[in-house]
């Protein structure tokens, strides 16, 4: 018990006197949080170039750069490359001032993984660069295998449909009053407020027992508004220009009240079945 008391205090102590989180066994004193950060931020720098913003990006390069570093760390200053969707995948420690963190982007089609090694000068809590960056092809994704189809309630399924069907139609619109009709006693529920539109209810899974509450699964096709601003012109034929339509799928918890069915709560599905 004096050691479960002690370990906090001991902690904050330390965490007090440097003014920041007290290292774990793992990171062995390296900022791991700061550390990727900075990372993430040089690798949107590096990441991209462009032959005709050579001074642009030498300039965005500078602040991760040790002094005397060549100003576009590595390029020739030929062709293009833009890469996006920068996230932290890994960090490897070497020790309080030493590692290497790995992240994942996407360039193109591909997903790939830059490493960069990051130097901490421990007594000013700067970081720097410390070497080239390295790309890495990233993994595949991994095989998925089949669930087994549930055994579901067909009489449950023809008796919720036009009640999901109309509560995912409230769900779309603006009007918050309609869409609370269907909310369950006690339950507040929030809409899309006419971000979308309803188009369907393609699929409703009930599996079975059956009950007064039910776990429902539902596929639901919305209307993508185009964006574009009303116009008398003729359409371009830019599909971008068009009304599209988005499947995605929800659980609902619902309850039976007084003969009705209500929505108690709603949330994205899990994996999909077959």
């Amino acid at each position: 018990m004096v050691n479960g008391v002690r370990a906090p205090f001991e902690r904050f102590t330390r965490q007090s006197t440097t003014g920041q989180p007290a290292s774990t066994p793992t990171d062995l004193g390296f900022p791991v949080t700061q550390g990727t950060s900075f990372a993430s931020q040089f690798a949107a720098v590096y990441l991209n170039f462009d032959a005709v913003r050579l001074s642009e990006r030498a300039g965005r390069l500078a602040p991760f750069l040790p002094d005397g570093a060549d100003q576009q760390f590595g390029w020739d200053g030929l062709g293009r490359m833009s890469a996006g969707a920068i996230q932290p995948y890994g960090i490897e420690v070497t020790d309080a001032e030493n590692a290497v963190v790995t992240l994942m982007f996407q360039a193109g089609n591909r997903r790939q993984l830059l490493s960069v090694p990051i130097f901490h000068d421990s007594r000013t809590g700067r970081l720097v660069v410390s070497g080239r960056p390295g790309i890495l092809p990233a993994p595949s994704s991994a095989a998925l295998p089949a669930l087994a189809e549930p055994e579901r309630d067909k009489a449950a399924e023809q008796e919720l449909r036009t009640p999901m069907a109309n509560f995912f139609k409230a769900y779309a619109a603006s009007d918050a009053a309609s869409l609370q009709q269907y909310a369950a006693d006690g339950v507040t529920l929030e809409g899309f407020g006419g971000a979308f539109t309803f188009v369907e209810l393609k699929e409703l899974v009930v599996p079975l027992p059956a009950g007064t509450t039910r776990k429902v699964t539902a596929t639901v096709v919305w209307g993508v508004p185009t964006g574009a601003a009303p116009s008398a012109e003729p359409a371009s034929g830019d599909p971008g220009d068009m009304s599209g339509k988005l499947e995605q799928s929800y659980v609902l918890t619902v309850v039976e009240q007084g003969g009705k069915w209500f929505v108690k709560s709603i949330g994205g599905a899990g994996r999909s079945v077959g």
